[in-house]
């Protein structure tokens, strides 16, 4: 068999693979044509208001980046990576997905923009060839090799560094205008005839100029060092645009007069020291954007592929001998084309907006995530206060409803349909996440305000949270859909397989224990199992359940299988001793033969011995898990309850006492509630014809009775006993 060649993947390093993309995405098709615009309107201060706002939402996100990635070892993918990492691959794909498109669409915007610029010299040809002719010199580019891409921007860089100087070179020739308008009066722009417009209109059209800080963490998979790569070339980048910019707010003032700067939007062009080079600059800003956006969404698509998120994923997950995205660069293609069939992509613009700003919330949400569990896993290199990716998040936020409220919605909206989406699909991470630990977190937080409140779990709280002692595969195989009919759909079960000495059993129980979990836990319910060793079940099961009581989320409900052989009796009465010491309820199913549940329908529950001052201290002494589980049984099979009342001379009495019961129990309302004489009730069990029967257990009754009252009655039953923690009638 022929091996296959090694792939040879170029790595990059700070400069070629962070700094210089997102130092290019900044630097912009805005900070030629509206940074001038900006500032005639706001004025200088109120334009480096909006910088600084722009900016510390950014940083915030550059700093909350930086600082994950020193912790993690981050895949391919850049936010994806990072949010999968932490939030899991359903809430890493539903954000994923959209900044894929977003990203791909992108080029479609920077080739428009382009475009736009090139008419000037070339007004003969049509747009949509010109359109098609940039992109094609984009894929050209970018399917020679990502390298030549970057070397490509280099060039770019270095033409938009000579544009700026050109700029600034403008005031050496040109009149100055030294009568300053700190506070501008917002008078809009020539779409709106001058009629005005508000700071936070000027911040959103600016705002697009500060994004781009993913546009280093999108080539995560392709960095030599992304731990140190990612953070260094990231904020240098943010910091050094962000002095360019503060910087040409006081060139814009010094070139133009306040209304030169309303109604030229070319200011920075015709009063430049060389205009040629501006207007190259202008295209270069616009180029290397449609490149660094079409080299990094490939590789967002390839970490969906890579993690089965999306169909075809071994398709989009493969790369060339180069290490190349090949296939995603090809779908990627498609995708931009459909935008540039659009033609006009004003209507689409702000919902791409949208799904950066919400990946920019993530990553700080990630950030204030770690930083709040304060884990021992959580190291980074970088630290920051824990402030920043509060303002990261929550001006990512606020900008979204800020530049349009609607699209804000429908972009979540859409992204928890992708979300809910990824959960059917019930993905897998090798890795692992961090929700365990923000879930652990919450719990321990919850515990602690119960404990507060009461020291003792409340009766209205109650849920069956079963402890299931297992010898061998046969206790619980007859009682399975039982159990699992008894908990769901917010209840649980922990089993406690206690081993023997016969190997053979104990390796039956290795195999079926987690084939028995994992059903139980398809179905949404709590499910773990333990392995204790001990020659008697009793004493081994009265040890776990003193341990057990020390921890809040403990399980309340023995329940046991009982079958025939009477050498067992004493062991199960042994354990019903137990769990009454240790304050769990007990249900004991005694099946009948290979009868089983039959139907799975019909319940008859029968109840009895109430006390006398029940209907006032509501106390209805042993009927309350009786009464709770027959209700749990009926929710789950869809069946019906015929409740059998035994009257008698204490505590119920008369047809209104059972009205009353039935009033403070709520019984659904096809429910059959009957009253009898407790002398009568042989016969009536001889002719019930339910699928169960749940009867309370009484002093009397011991392991070898019950089983008579099964074979008696030629129908499997339930025998319940209160824990005295449980309460039907709240």
């Amino acid at each position: 068999m022929k091996a296959e060649p090694t792939k040879t993947v170029k790595k990059f390093g700070t400069m070629a693979g962070v700094f210089t993309p997102t130092f290019l995405t900044i630097l912009g098709v805005i900070m030629y044509i509206r940074h001038p615009w900006v500032v005639g309107n706001a004025g200088i201060l109120g334009a480096l208001a909006i910088i600084i706002i722009a900016v510390a939402i950014t940083l915030s996100t550059a700093l909350s980046l930086s600082s994950i990635t020193t912790n993690i070892r981050i895949g391919s993918g850049g936010a994806f990576s990072l949010i999968s990492q932490s939030l899991g691959l359903e809430i890493g794909g539903a954000i994923g997905i959209p900044f894929f498109f977003s990203q791909a669409i992108a080029v479609a915007m920077y080739v428009f923009g382009f475009r736009e610029g090139l008419q000037s010299l070339l007004p003969e040809y049509a747009p949509l060839v010109l359109d098609l002719m940039v992109f094609a010199l984009v894929l050209l580019i970018a399917f020679i090799s990502t390298s030549f891409a970057f070397k490509i921007q280099y060039v770019i860089m270095a033409i938009i560094i000579l544009s700026i100087a050109s700029i600034v070179g403008g005031l050496f020739v040109n009149e100055l205008n030294y009568d300053f308008v700190w506070f501008g009066d917002y008078k809009g722009s020539v779409e709106n005839n001058f009629s005005g417009t508000s700071f936070w209109v000027v911040f959103a059209v600016f705002f697009p100029a500060v994004t781009g800080v993913m546009a280093g963490a999108n080539m995560s998979g392709d960095l030599k060092n992304p731990r140190k790569n990612i953070p260094v070339g990231t904020i240098s980048a943010v910091i050094i645009t962000t002095l360019v910019y503060m910087a040409l707010v006081f060139v814009a003032a010094l070139l133009a007069t306040p209304t030169e700067l309303l109604e030229n939007y070319n200011v920075f062009i015709d009063k430049a020291y060389y205009a040629p080079i501006v207007l190259a600059g202008l295209l270069g800003a616009t180029l290397s954007s449609a490149l660094g956006s079409f080299v990094g969404a490939p590789r967002i698509l390839l970490a969906l592929g890579e993690k089965r998120i999306l169909p075809k994923s071994p398709f989009l997950a493969k790369t060339n001998k180069k290490g190349e995205p090949i296939n995603a660069m090809i779908i990627t293609s498609f995708i931009v084309l459909l935008g540039l069939s659009l033609r006009d992509l004003n209507t689409i613009a702000p919902l791409i907006t949208m799904f950066f700003m919400i990946t920019y919330a993530m990553v700080n949400v990630v950030a204030l995530i770690e930083q709040s569990l304060a884990l021992p896993s959580f190291r980074p290199t970088l630290k920051i206060p824990i402030i920043i990716p509060i303002i990261g998040a929550f001006g990512s936020l606020t900008v979204m409803f800020i530049i349009n409220a609607i699209v804000a919605m429908a972009s979540i909206v859409l992204i928890i349909v992708f979300y809910y989406y990824l959960v059917k699909k019930k993905l897998k991470s090798d890795a692992g996440d961090s929700r365990s630990g923000l879930f652990t977190a919450l719990a321990e937080w919850s515990t602690k305000k119960t404990n507060e409140l009461s020291p003792n779990r409340e009766v209205r709280s109650w849920r069956p949270d079963l402890l299931i002692p297992v010898t061998a595969p046969k206790d619980i195989r007859s009682a399975f859909k039982l159990i699992e009919s008894t908990v769901a759909p917010k209840g649980s079960v922990k089993f406690l397989a206690v081993k023997s000495f016969d190997k053979d059993v104990d390796d039956k129980l290795n195999v079926f224990l987690p084939e028995v979990s994992a059903r139980l836990k398809s179905k949404n319910i709590a499910t773990s199992y333990t392995y204790i060793s001990g020659n008697d079940l009793a004493e081994s099961l009265k040890i776990s359940m003193q341990s057990l009581n020390a921890a809040f989320f403990k399980p309340n409900t023995l329940f046991l299988t009982v079958n025939g052989n009477e050498e067992l009796h004493e062991s199960y009465q042994k354990l019903i001793d137990v769990a009454k010491l240790n304050k769990y309820s007990v249900l004991l199913y005694v099946p009948f033969e290979n009868v089983g549940l039959s139907l799975e329908r019909d319940i008859t529950l029968w109840l009895k011995e109430f006390p006398s001052g029940w209907k006032t201290n509501f106390d209805i002494g042993n009927n309350d898990i009786s009464i709770l589980t027959a209700l749990m049984l009926q929710k789950n099979w869809k069946g019906n309850i015929n409740v059998k009342v035994a009257l008698d001379s204490l505590g119920m009495q008369n047809e209104e006492d059972i009205s009353l019961l039935n009033d403070l129990v709520r019984f659904p309302v096809n429910s059959i509630i009957e009253s009898y004489d407790i002398q009568s009730e042989a016969s009536l069990l001889k002719s019930n014809n339910s699928d169960i029967n749940i009867i309370p257990i009484l002093k009397e009754n011991n392991i070898k009775e019950m089983i008579e009252i099964v074979n008696f009655t030629r129908t499997s039953a339930i025998f319940c006993l209160d824990s005295l923690n449980e309460n039907a009638l709240v």
